[in-house]
């Protein structure tokens, strides 16, 4: 396999999104190119991983760069998954923010045993209002 590049200051079009979000399996409105780009136009956070030209791994989020960043998106495509792709990722999001920066996420279900191997802490006071769609 080729050397991974990782992007900060990548800009990709609502297909990219689509694509990654269908080849990784995470549920997300990938036939929605309106809504993608609204989920890009207004993430202040978009770190990417290339191989070659093919976008592989996207982690998305929105921060005020001083309290907390609730890390919206970590999708890879899954035949890249298990290389510690997703972990590197993280990592630069962290490099991003600082150590005052509380890093938030909701983990779908498939990823629940995944988060806590790359430094996670589990937290049960968490709420939220579901989308009506």
């Amino acid at each position: 396999m080729n050397d991974i590049l990782y992007k900060d200051d990548c800009t990709i079009i609502p297909i990219d999104l689509a694509n990654i979000f269908e080849k990784s399996g995470i549920k997300r409105p990938y036939d929605d190119l309106d809504r993608l780009q609204q989920m890009l136009d207004h993430a202040n956070i978009l770190l990417t991983a290339w191989d070659e030209e093919k976008l592989i791994r996207v982690a998305r989020g929105l921060t005020d760069f001083s309290y907390c960043c609730y890390l919206s998106d970590l999708a890879v495509d899954q035949s890249y998954q298990k290389q510690g792709i997703g972990k590197l990722l993280i990592q630069r999001v962290q490099q991003l923010l600082n150590e005052n920066v509380a890093l938030i996420l909701l983990s779908s279900p498939t990823a629940i045993d995944y988060y806590p191997k790359i430094g996670f802490d589990k937290i049960d006071n968490g709420y939220k209002i579901p989308r009506q769609k």
